[in-house]
Order: structure tokens, then C-alpha cells, then sequence
């Protein structure tokens, strides 16, 4: 950043740190809403600057087309405050810059430096030359209000016991890596009713194509679904009811590895070097082999059995295309899940986009990536990520009873602010899977921690999903004790979760603020663990009230209106001004103006 030293006087610091100004003319800090709103951010040293307006015109007729925009402290971190504006251009096109106060004193920021008298517009002004539709990011609308439902199916339900696997385990034994239950394609059709009583819209299976494992990630034939789970029929009868029952289907594809006894690793194995898939893999030297556990072959992690496949490959790569498009087309299915999706090149999956999105311009594309994930999210690979960062975060902040709020606020407020918003609206929001302890095992067994965690996922921004059994209380530690079958026995199940489970979808599915409404923290300080947040469009506003210490609390703030049990439906009387909450121990309460 280039600062205008002319302009600051040495005997006369500001007030405003400007070596925290940053902004960038693309990625997330500047990029197309929708068709008509262009989105703004900048940052500043948090609790630095007071007000932020965003300065905008057409660089050819300034005169004619500037506009002040009022911007809004959308999120907080440890360090920075984020300022966010939406800004409709006049023409298509526009040049911006940026004023901050403090107190009695303005700052502007320009592309070219930082001034503390106001720069002539718009010489030096940061510029976005034509805001193009088609490079807009645009995730499928549905993912925005969908709530998912993640199965394994070997492990979900039995409904066709002619297809079990040999040696099979009794249903509800402890797992272990060999272990096969018999669950299918039949016992997921047979419980799609109990889906949407709890009012599921949308199913993430793991892989169901012919693999030797029971977790089916060592695929042998992609354009084969496993036996021991049906065959091509049933799973098109699947995806025909789930749709018939407003329930939405989405697959998960192992395009980073193969299993070491496919076809075509076993050619390799047979015929190095002059084997036709020897460009197919990534192989250091012929013959191929295993020594102390370790393969002179790149493959998933160490593992053997899942040699990675060369995505650089012309040959590889259209075949694993082929295969994307053609279950796509076949079964009229609403998405992918893409396994290991870091590890493939990014040339795949923007070529991979393109073919998806040319059938199904709906479909939702998540990439399994556990860290920051920025660089698939720009529009051209993915429409949305697992969101591993934010349940370890949430659940760091339930066990740690040391943190105060405005830790967790932070939290939150740096998640929000590494993606642009249509990306947050869809991000796959999770609280646990098939690669983590059980989410009741993670919170130390602790129920009510599990209920307030459930109230955070649907009620935050983003897409939801329910690992299966969650809902039910269903306990595990690590993979394989994380994967165990599904309590069907309702004398084992926890109900009453289950019924607080049925009632958070049915408030989210009930309030568009839940699912497309912005999001921001109304109270979160040092010396408290509780906190509370508002979601709010221009239909309604929420606001969500958790107390996750095991003390009651009285919470009050400063709203105008009057506000309503979104739950119960009783008043919110204001004392003095104030809506005051009282929550129990892990309680929650959600209010709505009325």
C-alpha cells in the first residue's frame, strides 16, 4: 500500500491505523452479488473506525453517476473489522474508493494510496471496467435452503437381506475396518418417510459404486453400483421417490484414487511400463511394489489398496468426465461430493464444472476440503466446501468454558470473511461424519451441549447436514467406531432430541431469515459465554439468544419492535427499553419481530 506522506503530518498521527486499510479490486473483496448487486468489502484495524462509506461513479461521467454508500460492519475477528456495501451500478461499470472516520477525522483509500484530504475523483481510483453476468458466481438456489442428511449406506438400513456380503456382522455391533452390516439401497428407499417427517430435503450418500471395502472409497467400477447394495434400478428408484417426496439426491464421486485391484491398476501391475494406463497414475518406477507398507506409487495418503490417479492425463481425465456426466444423465441426480477435492489439479475441476453445469446448471458441486478453500470458490470450480473449520470452532467453543463470547464472535466473523456471501449461503455446513467422532461423543456426551450445537447449525448462514444417527443420539469415536449402524429400535433412540431435531428444521424451513437472511452478532463480550446473533432480510428479522455455560443467564439488549417466541409464540415483553431473555444452562431461545 502506497501512503500519500505528503498528506499526513508527522506531529499530527491519525487516529486510523492505516497500515490495516486493505482492500483487493476482485476475489472476495469485490465481486458480482447477483445480476444488479455488486458487493464491496474492506478492512480495518477493529474498532479503529466509526463510519465507512464506499465512493462509486462511471469514470466517463463522474459527475452524472456518483453515489455515497453507507457500508456495514458486517463481521469482527481477533484484529479487523470487515465493512461490506452493495452497490448497484448505473452502467454496468464503476470506478470506487473508500472513506473511513473516527472521531473528527476522514481517511480515504484509493487504489493508489491512502489520503487524508479527499482525492480527485476519479484519478487513482480503484475500478471495476464492466461487471460481467457470466462470470458472476452463482451456487444452485435450492443448496440455500435445502437440509441434508449424510448416509453411509452399508451402515444406514437393512432392506434387502438377499444382498448381503458374506460374514456379515449382527446390525449394532461395534465396527471394526472389516466390518459389513448389510445395510442398502432398499433400506434407504424404505426409510425415506422417516426423512421427511424430519424434514429432510436433500441426501449425501458415500460412494455406492462397486468397491471392495464396505466404505466403498477404493472404487473398482464407477459405472457399476455395488451389489451388496442393489443394482442400477433401485438406485434410480431411489432418486425417483426421494423427488417424489421433495428429497434431493447427491453422490459422492472418488475421482483423486482408484482401488488397486480396478482393471486398470491391475493392468499396470501386470504390464508396467507398457501397460496403456501406465500414464494414468503417478508411478516413480517399474515394477510397481509395496515395501514396508509403503507403495513406490503416489497414492490417498500410504494406503495401498488407493493408488491416485493422474488427472493431468487426457485418456484419465475424460474418463473420469464420462463418468461424471453419465450418472448425471442417467439418474437425473442433483449433485456431486467430490472426494480429496484438494488434491486434484485445478484445471480438472474447472473443466469438471463446465460439464456438470452444461447438463444441470442446478447442480450443487461440493469439494471435501478441510482448510481455507478461497481458490475453489471463485465461480469456476465449486459451488461449496465441507465446512470442517466451523464445526471446530463451534465445538472448541462448547468443551473450552474459559472462552469468552467475543472469542467465538471472532471465530465466526474470520470464517465469514474468507469467502464472498452467495459462497457462505451454501457453504456444507456439518457438526460431524464418517471421518470424525460422533457429535455427541465430540461434546463429551453432554446432550444439552449437542441441542445448543444443533440450534447454531440451523440457524446460522450456510447449508446444514446431519450426519445419520446424530439426531438420534447416536455415540462414536473415530472411524471405524464413528461409523456404527443406525438405532431403528425408537426404545433406544433418544426422542426427545430427535423432536428438538424436527423442530429447528421446521423453524428453518418456516423463516427465509434462516436461510437466505444476513447474519451478524448483537452481543458478544469478554466476560460472558453466552452471545447473540440476528438473521434478518427484508422479510423478517430473527434474533437467536445460547447460553452455553452451565449457569443461568439474563440477557437484555436494545430492540426496536416487538419480538415473539419463534418457538412457543409468547410475547418478548421489553423491560425499560430492553428485551430482556432469561436461559437455563445450555439453553437457547429464538425471537422473532412481530
Amino acid at each position: 500500500m502506497i501512503t500519500n506522506q505528503r498528506k499526513i503530518q508527522p506531529d499530527h498521527p491519525t487516529q486510523i491505523h492505516l497500515e490495516c486499510l486493505h482492500h483487493l479490486s476482485h476475489s472476495k473483496w469485490a465481486y458480482s452479488y447477483d445480476k444488479d448487486v455488486f458487493h464491496l468489502r474492506v478492512r480495518t484495524k477493529k474498532g479503529d473506525v466509526n463510519r465507512a462509506f464506499a465512493l462509486t461513479g462511471d469514470k466517463y461521467d463522474w459527475e452524472a453517476f456518483h453515489h455515497e454508500h453507507p457500508m456495514r460492519k458486517v463481521a469482527s475477528d481477533r484484529f479487523f473489522d470487515y465493512w461490506q456495501a452493495g452497490v448497484t451500478p448505473d452502467n454496468r461499470r464503476f470506478s470506487y474508493a473508500f472513506r473511513f472516520h473516527a472521531g473528527q477525522e476522514s481517511v480515504w483509500l484509493t487504489e493508489t494510496g491512502v489520503y487524508t484530504e479527499e482525492p480527485e475523483a476519479p484519478n487513482g481510483f480503484f475500478d471495476q471496467p464492466y461487471v460481467h453476468i457470466i462470470d458472476m458466481f452463482d451456487p444452485p438456489e435450492w443448496a440455500k435452503s435445502a437440509v441434508f442428511y449424510q448416509i453411509m449406506p452399508d451402515r444406514f438400513a437393512n432392506g434387502d437381506p438377499d444382498n448381503d456380503p458374506e460374514d456379515i456382522s449382527a446390525w449394532g455391533e461395534t465396527p471394526d475396518t472389516e466390518s459389513f452390516f448389510g445395510g442398502d439401497l432398499q433400506g434407504i428407499i424404505n426409510e425415506l418417510g422417516y426423512l421427511a417427517d424430519l424434514g429432510i430435503t436433500a441426501l449425501y450418500l458415500t460412494p455406492i459404486f462397486e468397491a471392495p471395502t464396505n466404505h466403498k472409497y477404493d472404487t473398482l467400477d464407477y459405472k457399476k453400483v455395488d451389489p451388496h447394495f442393489g443394482d442400477l434400478e433401485l438406485l434410480k428408484q431411489l432418486v425417483q421417490e426421494a423427488h417424489a417426496k421433495g428429497i434431493r439426491v447427491v453422490l459422492d464421486a472418488v475421482f483423486n484414487h482408484i482401488g488397486a485391484n480396478s482393471p486398470q491398476f491391475k493392468d499396470v501391475i501386470e504390464h508396467g511400463e507398457q501397460s496403456k494406463y501406465a500414464g494414468w497414475f503417478h508411478i516413480h518406477s517399474f515394477p510397481v511394489e509395496v515395501k514396508e507398507d509403503r507403495p513406490n506409487y503416489d497414492a490417498f495418503g500410504f494406503f495401498p489398496q488407493m493408488p491416485k490417479l493422474n488427472t493431468a492425463n487426457p485418456e484419465t481425465r475424460e474418463y473420469l468426465l464420462d463418468i461424471a456426466e453419465y450418472w448425471l444423465k442417467e439418474l437425473g441426480m442433483d449433485g456431486w461430493r467430490l472426494d480429496v477435492a484438494n488434491e486434484i489439479d485445478h484445471a480438472f475441476w474447472r473443466e469438471f464444472r463446465k460439464r456438470i453445469k452444461a447438463i444441470n446448471p442446478e447442480a450443487y458441486i461440493i469439494g471435501e476440503v478441510w482448510t481455507d478453500s478461497l481458490r475453489w470458490l471463485d465461480g469456476d470450480q465449486f459451488d461449496s466446501v465441507m465446512n470442517y473449520p466451523l464445526s471446530d470452532r463451534l465445538l472448541e467453543y462448547l468443551r473450552d468454558d474459559s472462552l469468552g463470547a467475543d472469542t467465538f464472535a471472532a471465530y465466526i466473523g474470520h470464517l465469514l470473511m474468507r469467502y464472498p456471501q452467495q459462497a457462505n449461503e451454501v457453504m456444507f455446513n456439518l457438526l460431524a461424519s464418517h471421518d470424525t467422532a460422533r457429535l455427541l461423543t465430540q461434546l463429551g456426551g453432554d446432550k444439552r451441549k449437542l441441542k445448543l450445537a444443533a440450534a447454531f447449525l440451523f440457524t446460522f448462514t450456510g447449508t446444514p447436514c446431519i450426519f445419520y444417527g446424530d439426531e438420534v443420539g447416536l455415540e462414536g469415536e473415530g472411524d471405524p467406531d464413528c461409523r456404527k449402524c443406525m438405532i431403528w429400535e425408537e426404545e433406544k433412540q433418544d426422542r426427545g432430541l430427535l423432536q428438538s431435531y424436527r423442530e429447528l428444521i421446521q423453524l428453518r424451513h418456516k423463516h427465509s431469515a434462516l436461510r437466505t437472511g444476513e447474519f451478524g452478532f448483537l452481543r458478544a463480550r469478554e466476560d460472558e459465554r453466552a452471545f447473540v446473533y440476528e438473521r434478518f432480510n427484508d422479510e423478517e428479522h430473527l434474533t437467536v439468544w445460547m447460553n452455553p455455560s452451565d449457569q443461568p443467564v439474563q440477557l437484555s439488549l436494545e430492540l426496536e419492535g416487538r419480538w415473539d417466541n419463534a418457538l412457543s409464540g409468547e410475547r418478548a415483553e421489553p423491560v425499560e427499553g430492553l428485551i430482556q431473555v432469561e436461559l437455563e444452562p445450555y439453553g437457547y431461545t429464538i425471537l422473532k419481530k412481530s
